[in-house]
């Protein structure tokens, strides 16, 4: 891939370096996945954008007690890495920048990045289950959100919880500073980094599984919570902002899960 620029007379084409071009389709993986959604959000078919069958496109939009359980796998699927893939880019910048020394190289970057996707891809299987699950007992919306106040309740305690455990900050630890866990762990070769990327995916989702809950309160599909959590989720990774998040959103969830509760009980 080149871009001519100008000098003088002369035309020089300007060559992306395999770095630059990494980076460009990482972008591009996420913004594809963010289309995905958002056609998903919009029921619209989405064939004129791929060579998929509208069909597909209209189970992903079904309610999850009558989607095809692979369709509902495809559609957390998507949402899990439009969501996560951009709260793995200083994990995967402190390991491109590695490469300038000569220790690894392009195909050990994408053998990360395919590592820490299979963790969430895995995880979908688990979401799916659930909000299936959920659907079919009558806990749910067709777009996926809780018609329980105490399901909303439970998830909003839950998740304002799990805020100030140990599992949780031991996980967030490691996934605020990349580089000590590529010292502790490195190894040369696209296998290795293949490992690093199922280990740093699984520390994500150690990270993140009960925020990633939270999706049955508003829709799994809403954008607005997704973007938004994606957002806090990103920032909570950085070491110097994200101390200041994580707790008072603990406590923010917790007064959330209170208030449902009261609504429950008519008292508010």
């Amino acid at each position: 891939m080149s871009a001519p620029i100008l000098r003088g007379e002369r035309r020089v084409p300007v060559w992306l370096s395999p770095r630059a071009a990494g980076w460009l389709g990482f972008y591009a993986l996420i913004l594809l996945s963010w289309i995905a959604v958002v056609l998903m959000a919009r029921g619209l078919p989405g064939s004129e954008l791929a060579d998929v069958p509208a069909e597909f496109w209209a189970a992903l939009c079904a309610s999850a007690a009558e989607a095809n359980p692979f369709a509902l796998w495809a559609m957390w699927a998507l949402m899990a890495m439009a969501m996560m893939l951009p709260t793995f880019v200083p994990a995967l910048r402190t390991f491109t920048d590695l490469s300038a020394t000569g220790a690894t190289n392009g195909a050990g970057a994408l053998a990360l990045v395919a590592g820490y996707t299979a963790i969430w891809l895995g995880a979908s299987v688990i979401g799916a289950a659930a909000q299936w699950g959920l659907a079919r007992n009558g806990m749910l919306t067709p777009a996926g959100a809780s018609l329980s106040p105490w399901l909303t309740a439970g998830l909003l305690f839950g998740a304002g919880a799990y805020q100030f455990s140990v599992f949780k900050a031991a996980c967030l630890a490691k996934c605020r500073m990349p580089l000590t866990f590529f010292m502790s762990h490195w190894r040369p070769g696209a296998v290795a980094a293949l490992d690093m990327g199922l280990r740093l995916g699984a520390l994500c989702l150690g990270c993140c599984w009960a925020l990633m809950a939270l999706g049955f309160i508003g829709g799994t599909m809403n954008l607005i919570w997704m973007g938004a959590a994606t957002h806090f989720m990103t920032l909570e990774k950085l070491p110097e902002i994200g101390r200041w998040l994580t707790r008072p959103a603990g406590w923010a969830l917790i007064l959330a899960g209170g208030v449902s509760i009261l609504r429950a009980l008519q008292l508010v």
